[in-house]
């Protein structure tokens, strides 16, 4: 008899749990949201962030705090948000491409699971990198760049401040045959600067800094396709390097376990802001182009850019720290 009554005990808390579960996902959200940024406030991380803010503020009905907790590349915000509770109240905003994708292969030792330990949400924007010269000089395409590097003892030198900078350029080189060395710069400013006094003869960078740039001429961008901000911008495959593709990309995940139906409401949100005209503007003008998705697309994408991003780091010879 007491078996018995411990057992029925059991069942009806575990159902009342259940219940108080469901409750909590219909009720969801109903206290203040916190947005985790990798970077440092003020940067162009944080800014595509600070967009988003408002406008999830008002869809969701409560206050949206956005924390910066910079370092390691924003692998201390992503190890915060991992180890979180999954109940929807912890966000991450992130360049997924390289704080979850690339980051097994660029750090020795990561304090968490890229596909294991966060449920994506969805996809948010991608960035296209460029090749950017002095537009004082006479390069108008890329095949000007390349002899003009190829006439160059060494073949010249070119310069970056980021992975994905590098990356692009060193699968730019592997299509040429180009020995052209890389100078790292911690950053773009200096970059820029050694463009202007002829130390290097291109940059590898991101469009977003580039786009606003009146004294370098953008030859190419590195994505698979032309830029919507960028539409007079031809693609380095279609400057005859096929199969060249570097694009990072953002998007949102929030801690493994965290419910679905939180997880979809999240990504209605969101995808909500990405298609709103203002967001679409904002986009524009910092040189980023939409891509709205889904928890499975986003989850596919991670997938295989892990593997991608793995090759990338290897033919970029990027020694994992």
């Amino acid at each position: 008899m007491r078996l018995r009554l411990v057992a029925r005990l059991a069942c009806l808390a575990a159902a009342s749990s259940a219940i108080a579960a469901v409750h909590a996902q219909q009720d969801f959200p109903n206290k203040p949201i916190r947005i985790i940024v990798g970077y440092a406030a003020g940067g162009g991380n944080d800014i595509i962030v600070r967009v988003m803010q408002p406008e999830l503020q008002k869809g969701l009905g409560q206050p949206v705090i956005v924390e910066n907790k910079p370092g390691a590349q924003g692998s201390i915000a992503s190890a915060f948000v991992a180890k979180s509770a999954p109940d929807g109240y912890t966000i991450h905003i992130t360049p997924a491409s390289s704080t979850l994708a690339s980051a097994p292969h660029i750090f020795k030792q990561l304090p968490y699971d890229p596909l294991k330990d966060f449920a994506p949400v969805t996809t948010i924007n991608s960035l296209t990198f460029v090749v950017a010269v002095d537009a004082s000089k006479p390069f108008r395409s890329i095949s000007d760049l390349i002899s003009h590097l190829k006439s160059k003892p060494g073949n010249g030198f070119y310069g970056t401040q980021s992975n994905s900078g590098l990356i692009a350029a060193e699968w730019l080189k592997s299509k040429t045959g180009l020995e052209t060395v890389s100078v790292p710069f911690k950053v773009t400013g200096d970059a820029f600067a050694s463009l202007l006094s002829g130390q290097i003869d291109f940059m590898s960078v991101d469009s977003t800094w580039a786009k606003g740039q009146s004294k370098v001429r953008i030859l190419a961008v590195t994505a698979a396709k032309r830029s919507a901000t960028l539409p007079e911008v031809p693609t380095l495959a279609e400057a005859g390097m096929p199969g060249i593709d570097v694009a990072p990309w953002w998007g949102v995940v929030v801690p493994a376990g965290t419910p679905r139906p939180i997880i979809d409401k999240l990504a209605g949100w969101f995808n909500q802001i990405t298609a709103s005209e203002e967001t679409k503007q904002f986009l524009a003008r910092a040189a980023l182009d939409p891509f709205p998705g889904s928890p499975e697309q986003m989850a596919g994408l991670l997938k295989t850019e892990v593997e991608r991003w793995g090759s990338f780091v290897k033919m970029a010879k990027i020694a994992p720290q």
